[in-house]
């Protein structure tokens, strides 16, 4: 059976108001396999799950499968959050036939004693006080677990530091002349060095209100080659040029500014 391209494959879509959307395929999920999201499916298909352990249960995923999902946020709707959601895959076991008497035998793993409430034996009862992740955690889980965020943009929370340094966003430099020295900061999405271009180097920058093509002569990249060719997040000087729709941003000094992400994991296409 195939998992259906929806659910697996990223597919270009369109919205109810007619816009197009792209969906995200679980193949992005990292580690996820593909037999594990097969049997999620058909299960999902079913009925509803009615929990971690329920999806774990029908869908028969192993431990593996069930906290490549939980990095992902795919258990949001079931635990609330993504720590949440580590605590119950913890805590999640397949259903083990009838014990013997005189209780399990030795080996056999069971649910942590301290997930069911002193009286009752409720699972939920016994549930950790485990704070949701903020922001700019919750970014960086997505960011390691599937290469992007459909929350805020990274370089949004850092807007205002960035400002402060006088760095315009790829919206503000929409409005610069042709000529005008400017200040600009993106992540690096891509590096592009063809063989026909003399030793030229094209960059892709991203950050929340769009992308800025960077050109770096060969002399300006000889002597910065370090953030050149390291820098995940890129803070760039130089001269902006505008012919009609096209603009770009001729680089003369480059600083790495990668420290500003901390822990995000960012990866660029470079083509040499």
């Amino acid at each position: 059976m195939d998992v259906c391209v929806s659910v697996w494959d990223c597919t270009l879509e369109r919205r109810d108001d007619g816009q197009p959307a792209l969906r995200l395929g679980l193949r992005l999920v990292k580690s996820l396999s593909r037999a594990g999201v097969e049997r999620l499916v058909e299960a999902r298909n079913q009925r509803p799950f009615a929990s971690v352990q329920d999806l774990a249960e029908r869908a028969t995923l192993d431990r593996g499968d069930l906290e490549a999902l939980a990095a992902a946020g795919a258990f949001s709707s079931l635990s609330g959050n993504r720590h949440l959601a580590f605590w119950e895959v913890a805590g999640t076991e397949r259903s083990l036939p009838l014990a013997p008497r005189g209780g399990l035998p030795p080996g056999v793993p069971v649910r942590h004693a301290f997930a069911f409430g002193p009286r009752t034996g409720s699972f939920a009862e016994g549930r950790p006080l485990l704070a949701a992740p903020t922001e700019g955690e919750r970014i960086v889980a997505d960011y390691a677990s599937i290469g992007l965020t459909l929350g805020r943009h990274p370089l949004a929370l850092l807007r205002e530091r960035l400002r402060s340094k006088q760095l315009l966003s790829a919206s503000d430099l929409g409005c610069v002349a042709n000529g005008r020295q400017v200040r600009t900061a993106g992540i690096v999405l891509m590096r592009q060095r063809p063989q026909t271009a003399s030793g030229v180097t094209f960059l892709t920058l991203e950050d929340e209100s769009g992308q800025v093509n960077v050109i770096v002569w060969e002399s300006v990249g000889r002597e910065q080659r370090r953030a050149l060719v390291e820098s995940r997040l890129l803070e760039v000087h130089g001269e902006w040029q505008r012919q009609g729709e096209i603009t770009h941003l001729i680089a003369r000094r480059l600083i790495d500014r990668s420290a500003l992400l901390g822990e995000l994991l960012t990866r660029s296409r470079d083509f040499h």
